[in-house]
């Protein structure tokens, strides 16, 4: 690490009381902003380089009760690849920007229409008709461009998803609808890499991890893609599910226990979750 960034960023770090009585030396929104502009470095580098010095980015100064300073880091270094910015996708985003994943690379070619102002996270008056990828942009700076967004506005084909996965750790499945799952499946386990994937229909909803080589559930769903216009899109379970998801990426960037070669199924109705083998 250059001697210059790290005293600029314990020149810039400020001691205070934290609300809850712990103390620490603490890196202000601005000062990520002023030291990545200086030094040429992403963000999310500069809060990760910080973390070393043991200076917390104020942004996640309540993520550390619950995520480690050491994990911190790994989900700021991480790179993750989602296909899909609907419903799942862009809930998983917003989820993804709070948490400090720090590069997100993200897929869809779609635009919204009235009809995803139920429950797609990125979705707004203004934005009817308006690309979904340029919608992630906008959100990504409002919320924390200290991560590095890169997105496609297209829809990704089995000859385009293995570049698409190239050099990430991670494969994210947000898509609507089943008829890409599988090809999804295979191209991340052809890149040797675990896919997080997620679905619902009306209240009820499926998580698993599936690791490269392991059966899926698109292994067993077929390619109806009919489910959701039939039952529905409510968004608490698409809220719901994208949360489940987002638990799991965290756990896969970090080496916790996960689902993997199981599947997490909810019904909302009828308040139940079970997890099956698969």
């Amino acid at each position: 690490m250059a001697a210059s960034i790290e005293d600029s960023i314990r020149g810039l770090a400020q001691s205070r009381a934290l609300p809850w009585g712990d103390t620490g030396p603490i890196l202000d929104v601005r000062d990520v902003a002023e030291l990545a502009g200086k030094h040429g470095l992403p963000g999310h580098e500069i809060e990760a380089l910080a973390l070393g010095l043991d200076v917390t980015p104020a942004r996640y100064l309540r993520n550390r009760r619950s995520i480690s300073r050491e994990d911190q880091i790994r989900l700021l270094r991480a790179r993750v690849a989602m296909v899909g910015l609907g419903g799942l996708g862009g809930s998983l985003l917003e989820q993804f920007l709070r948490l400090g994943v720090g590069q997100v690379r993200a897929a869809d070619g779609d635009r919204f229409e009235a009809s995803n102002l139920n429950r797609q996270a990125l979705s707004t008056l203004d934005g009817l008709g308006r690309d979904k990828a340029h919608a992630a942009r906008l959100r990504a700076d409002e919320v924390n461009p200290s991560i590095t967004l890169e997105t496609r506005s297209e829809f990704l084909t089995t000859e385009t998803l293995p570049g698409f996965l190239d050099g990430c750790a991670l494969a994210v499945d947000a898509l609507g609808g089943l008829s890409m799952r599988g090809h999804l499946q295979r191209a991340a386990a052809a890149a040797g890499i675990p896919l997080v994937t997620g679905a619902l229909a009306g209240w009820t909803g499926y998580v698993a991890v599936v690791m490269p080589g392991q059966i899926g559930p698109a292994d067993l769903m077929g390619t109806d893609n009919g489910g959701e216009e039939r039952l529905g899109c409510p968004a608490p379970a698409v809220n719901l599910v994208a949360s489940l998801m987002a638990l799991e990426v965290v756990n896969v960037l970090t080496g916790a226990p996960t689902l993997a070669g199981r599947m997490l199924v909810t019904d909302l109705r009828s308040h139940t979750f079970e997890t099956v083998s698969l």
